[in-house]
């Protein structure tokens, strides 16, 4: 479980042998999902979580909280470098495989037709197991490297706040 990057580029959260390992099953029954499908599948489900962190408003809060030029413009709000994430990288590779078997690999497979086939009730899986592993990412904020020295310092973790409210 390794990031696919270089010292100066990123590529992928995670590699194929994750998402073999994940579910070896899902290979064995479905000889068309080549490594490269699966690759690209990883490469873009990566892309889309750090749209998804930039969007946040942990995300925002974070940046607008470390650097005073950007004065609260949300225009101005950097994306994130994946190259700075330096904890939980585990939990990132198993993020990446998440949302790209639930987005990207599964609905390539499933008969949608069956509600109660395997492929869509592994669909639904996965994505209960990624919203609930990119939450608790965001509510902890100590995977960050902002100053990009290395290490991650008390003061460069930024747990989220959050307000529950009970709706009746």
């Amino acid at each position: 479980m390794a990031f696919i990057a270089t010292t100066t580029t990123f590529t992928s959260f995670a590699e194929y042998q994750d998402v073999l390992d994940r579910d070896q099953r899902l290979f064995e029954a479905n000889e068309g999902l080549t490594e490269t499908i699966v690759e690209d599948a990883l490469i873009r489900a990566s892309d889309r979580i750090l749209s998804r962190i930039k969007a946040t408003d942990w995300w925002k809060d974070y940046q607008f909280s470390r650097n005073a030029a950007l004065k609260n413009d949300l225009r101005l709000v950097p994306a994130v470098n994946p190259l700075l994430i330096k904890s939980r990288v585990a939990d990132f590779t198993d993020l990446c495989v998440f949302y790209a078997l639930e987005d990207f690999i599964l609905p390539k497979l499933a008969d949608f037709a069956n509600p109660e086939s395997a492929e869509v009730q592994k669909i639904a899986f996965y994505k209960e197991k990624s919203e609930d592993l990119f939450k608790e990412l965001i509510e902890s904020g100590d995977w960050y490297d902002f100053d990009g020295d290395g290490t991650i310092d008390t003061t460069e973790k930024a747990p989220a706040r959050l307000n529950l409210v009970r709706i009746r």
